[in-house]
């Protein structure tokens, strides 16, 4: 068994390396997924089983503490590990540090999906939230669509989107924080969104036509990032029915108030990456809902353990 450190993630990571382990294991068949999540006081342990037939299995096992980076010494927010088993014989063949893992994992969902949605020739990105996965997620996004060439960052804490703007400045990037969130979304070719809200902050009414939407942030029955108005406003989907339908209040909500149907989703990563389902023209607004999910932890953890084995 073989232990993975977050030092020994970054050795074989980058975001082409995590982006095409995702579209890989979207060749697969479908993982079989179950989830446990258990709440006290606003802390949160969540723990996340696939098995990907044919490629491997796993356990991702977290807590979710939202007030840890207020401490002093501040604290990541999410902690916790990743088991990778054999799926030929059943064994554990790596242990690996799950906060490092999941930043790659879930940037990297995005990335893939807006590598088969947005516009290959969008230009301004608007991050709406500065928390630990923006500067990730813009990386991510960048990656798979260069020519991005702008960003724009919002987030409650002005100072935050202020800090995060001024270190993408330092690495050469085109970066500014703003105050206005519709405007700035009025004016994005690609929009990602990573908060803790419960209420809608997108409005569907201040979407341009052609601009794609990365929806990150909920990942509860509460909560929501994207109103009704923009849901509809163009086509729908989602990195997993399995992990967004029933367990998530962006399509939750709107299912259960008959704003959405089921049929109104247009595919999942395994549509998109086998080329069922797509954007069908520049003007369409397309929405992707990142919703996660072990299964693409064990892609990555795959991925990752077969790199560092030299296989």
């Amino acid at each position: 068994m073989r232990i993975v450190t977050g030092d020994d993630i970054r050795q074989v990571c980058t975001w082409p390396f995590a982006v095409e382990a995702l579209r890989a294991g979207h060749l697969m068949p479908p993982a079989d997924l179950r989830d446990s999540l258990v709440e006290n006081a606003g802390r949160k342990m969540l723990v996340r089983t696939a098995w990907i037939p044919g490629l491997a299995s796993g356990v991702k096992a977290v807590t979710i503490y939202p007030d840890n980076p207020s401490q002093t010494p501040p604290m990541p927010s999410v902690q916790g590990q990743v088991l990778l088993f054999d799926e030929a014989q059943g064994h554990v063949v790596a242990v690996l540090e799950g906060v490092d893992l999941t930043a790659w994992k879930t940037a990297g969902d995005s990335a893939l999906g807006s590598s088969c949605l947005a516009r290959p020739d969008v230009k301004t990105m608007m991050m709406v939230g500065a928390g630990s996965m923006a500067r990730p997620l813009i990386d991510a996004h960048r990656a798979v669509r260069p020519s991005l060439s702008r960003v724009m960052v919002w987030n409650r804490n002005l100072a935050r989107a202020e800090a995060l703007a001024q270190s993408l400045a330092a690495d050469g990037i085109d970066a500014e924080a703003v105050s206005d969130l519709d405007q700035a979304v009025s004016q994005a070719d690609l929009i990602s969104s990573a908060t803790m809200a419960s209420e809608p902050l997108i409005r569907g009414e201040a979407l341009k036509p052609g601009t794609h939407v990365d929806l990150v942030g909920a990942y509860t029955p509460k909560m929501r990032e994207a109103d009704d108005a923009a849901l509809t406003a163009g086509r729908l989907f989602v990195d997993s029915r399995a992990t967004t339908v029933p367990h998530i209040g962006e399509l939750m909500i709107p299912l259960a108030s008959g704003v959405l149907s089921e049929a109104d989703i247009a595919g999942d990563l395994h549509d998109l990456v086998e080329g069922r389902a797509g954007r069908s023209s520049a003007d369409e607004i397309t929405l992707f809902k990142n919703g996660g999910g072990a299964h693409l932890d064990v892609m990555i953890a795959h991925a990752v353990y077969l790199a560092l084995e030299g296989r």
